[in-house]
């Protein structure tokens, strides 16, 4: 359900772009966005866990994920007017972006006392443990090289409906590694959410050609 909902990120995205870069869309796109919000409602009906407060969490998301998207775009558009080389790359983006999140990470390790739990944990005395914290670190880089590379390429849309692809072997690999408790209703309707995910990468790619 999650996955579906992230798809709601796709509508604020388009319409986001619409307003702050007057960039309008055919009929193809706003009709896969609309199959997006009835599957999402669809699905929180017929979701069997439903929780206001999770699905609260969830729409916050969307909209910080969709802030997110266009405040980079605007950034680099910004860019290209005010450097010397007209351009910001995707290293510069990457160092920039990952330096503001270390004030909040401070923060938040302050918050929440995880210096008193990393003094006390036994992880750290495990190699397998700094060998996952390494991969992780590396992926985790090589995700924001290419989400900066893709994003400079192409729109804050186009980045949002991509992220809609993955959604399919995501959601079935949720349903079966977590055992989520489903219905056939809410099957249903998780599987026309993904399916509209794809109709909108068709319609945004016969937009671009």
């Amino acid at each position: 359900m999650v996955t579906v909902l992230k798809n709601v990120t796709n509508v604020i995205t388009a319409i986001g772009e619409m307003y702050l870069f007057n960039k309008h869309h055919d009929n193809r796109v706003w009709a896969a966005l609309f199959l997006m919000i009835i599957s999402a409602i669809s699905g929180g009906i017929t979701d069997l866990s439903f929780h206001a407060v999770g699905y609260t969490w969830q729409i916050i998301n969307c909209f910080l994920t969709a802030s997110y998207s266009l405040t980079l775009r605007r950034v680099m558009d910004t860019a290209k007017q005010v450097t010397k080389s007209g351009d910001l790359n995707e290293f510069s983006m990457v160092l920039l972006n990952n330096t503001l999140s270390i004030p909040l990470g401070v923060l938040l390790i302050l918050i929440f006392n995880e210096v008193d739990y990393l003094s006390k944990t036994p992880l750290l005395r495990l190699p397998i443990f700094w060998l996952v914290m390494t991969l992780s670190g590396l992926l985790g880089l090589a995700i924001s090289f290419t989400s900066m590379w893709f994003l400079h390429q192409t729109g804050a849309t186009t980045y949002s409906l991509v992220g809609s692809l993955n959604k399919i072997p995501l959601s079935v690999a949720g349903i079966l590694l977590f055992h989520v408790p489903t219905s056939l209703e809410n099957s249903a309707s998780i599987f026309f959410g993904l399916l509209a995910g794809v109709f909108f990468a068709r319609a945004k790619m016969r937009e671009r050609s």
